[in-house]
């Protein structure tokens, strides 16, 4: 590695690297910035590292090029690649009944149309999606007050 006087960084590091069709900080692990993909965690992140034979301790910006291919091939296909379908985020679609992994644009477009369907066959979920209220359990009486209003206090008797 060839460092240049100016700024102290190898000349092969790349500040911005471009794994599955988003940009992602070439500064941080590989771990971390895999993150930075919607629909990606940290777990999965290190799944996909694990099955694409990267350190996923090793700055993004060092990858080698066979390498960033690698990992966006296990993004794309998880399932052909031995990602274990607990891992992935859309497990028995409504529609296909298969078990996929949704990233990105892809993602935002499924859980959009998800809950279209509950709010026109009117579930709970879907109703309390309308209603913009919690959806799986929490209590109301002090937390999302965002429809209510603001907080109103009990008055004290004169």
């Amino acid at each position: 590695m060839v460092k240049d006087q100016k700024n102290e960084t190898p000349s092969n590091f790349k500040h911005i690297v471009r794994i599955a069709n988003v940009d992602v900080p070439g500064n941080k692990s590989i771990r971390i910035s895999l993150t930075k993909i919607k629909g990606i965690g940290i777990n999965f992140s290190d799944i996909i590292c694990i099955l694409a034979k990267v350190n996923h301790n090793e700055k993004t910006g060092y990858l080698k090029p066979e390498q960033v291919a690698k990992l966006t091939q296990v993004i794309n296909n998880p399932k052909d690649n031995g990602v274990p379908t607990h891992y992935l985020n859309r497990r028995r679609d409504f529609e296909t009944g298969e078990d996929e992994h949704f990233i990105t644009g892809k993602l935002n477009f499924v859980i959009e149309n998800t809950l279209k369907r509950l709010k026109k066959i009117k579930t709970l979920r879907g109703m309390r999606h309308q209603r913009k209220l919690p959806v799986r359990g929490q209590r109301t009486r002090s937390n999302f007050r965002r429809s209510k209003g603001k907080v109103v206090g009990v008055k004290k008797k004169k």
